[in-house]
């Protein structure tokens, strides 16, 4: 197969910036939509961690398509995703929005274009920064440019003991119509059974982010459920997708502290053993 062409004097550009106003109605409606039982984020004090790609959601998405060829651009598949948190999203505040392409690397399978985002507040100071890493599957462009998403492994030593915290939840029936308007993302791999059938999937499958704000509040509601403004860093990297009435155990250990922050590694399974979500990290104040 011939060597697809990345654009690779996209990397390191800032798109323009874009303003989001905070809607204090969607956010709680985010919350809702996740399952999330945090007070502070049901009653709109705070939008919930993961409501933070909302925001950026748009300008993430066109910005990486901006250095991936035509043909390829169907094939995204959202590897991984690491938000970096200053503090909460206040509703009723308006943000702007700014992104650019950090790295492009090929893989055997595919080739993983990796994206920073960052939402800063009208004083212009930093409320969160996220790295969004889409993976082309099928991709040929065997070369490296830029830097690759910040690591976030998991320490497989850390099987040898058991879990400090074990939270199982479940998806509902109804998660990705209730999430599509919130989130802003109405693809029909998450709405309509027989389209997700023809792109090779089992049916419906749940949102990759709202996934991820399934983990948030397993963590936070063990380790910071009054003060959920104590989350500085949400890392994952997504394994499967998850199935409307599915249910999800994620395992969190404890795994010690860095710069003054405690550190929390997590996975998330299916209730038939499928890894969902791999490589979890979360940093607590």
């Amino acid at each position: 197969m011939s060597e697809h062409v990345f654009n690779v004097d996209g990397i390191g550009t800032w798109s323009s910036e874009i303003e989001f106003p905070v809607e204090k109605q969607r956010a709680i409606a985010y919350a809702e939509a996740t399952n999330d039982p945090i007070a502070q984020h049901l009653d709109g004090t705070y939008a919930p961690p993961v409501f933070a790609v909302v925001p950026a959601l748009s300008d993430l998405a066109d910005t990486t398509m901006g250095v991936v060829p035509d043909e390829l651009m169907m094939r995204i598949l959202h590897g991984e995703q690491d938000f970096r948190f200053h503090r909460p999203i206040v509703p009723g505040e308006t943000l702007t929005v700014r992104s650019k392409v950090v790295g492009i690397h090929g893989k055997s399978t595919g080739v993983v274009v990796t994206t920073i985002g960052e939402t800063r507040d009208a004083a212009g100071a930093l409320v969160n920064e996220q790295y969004f890493s889409g993976f082309f599957k099928g991709g040929v462009w065997p070369h490296e440019a830029g830097t690759p998403a910040p690591a976030h492994s998991f320490d497989e030593s850390l099987r040898e003991r058991a879990a400090d915290f074990v939270v199982e939840q479940q998806f509902d029936k109804d998660q990705t119509f209730r999430y599509a308007e919130p989130a802003g993302d109405p693809m029909p791999i998450h709405l309509d059974d027989d389209f997700a059938k023809q792109m090779g999937l089992p049916g419906i499958i749940i949102h990759g982010l709202c996934t991820m704000a399934f983990t948030s509040h397993a963590v936070l509601s063990q380790v910071a459920i009054d003060d959920p403004a104590r989350l500085q860093r949400l890392a994952v990297r997504f394994s499967k997708p998850a199935r409307p009435e599915q249910l999800m155990t994620t395992s969190i250990w404890h795994t010690g502290e860095t710069e003054g922050r405690q550190v929390y590694t997590f996975e998330s399974a299916s209730g038939d053993g499928d890894a969902l979500i791999k490589d979890g990290i979360a940093e607590i104040a």
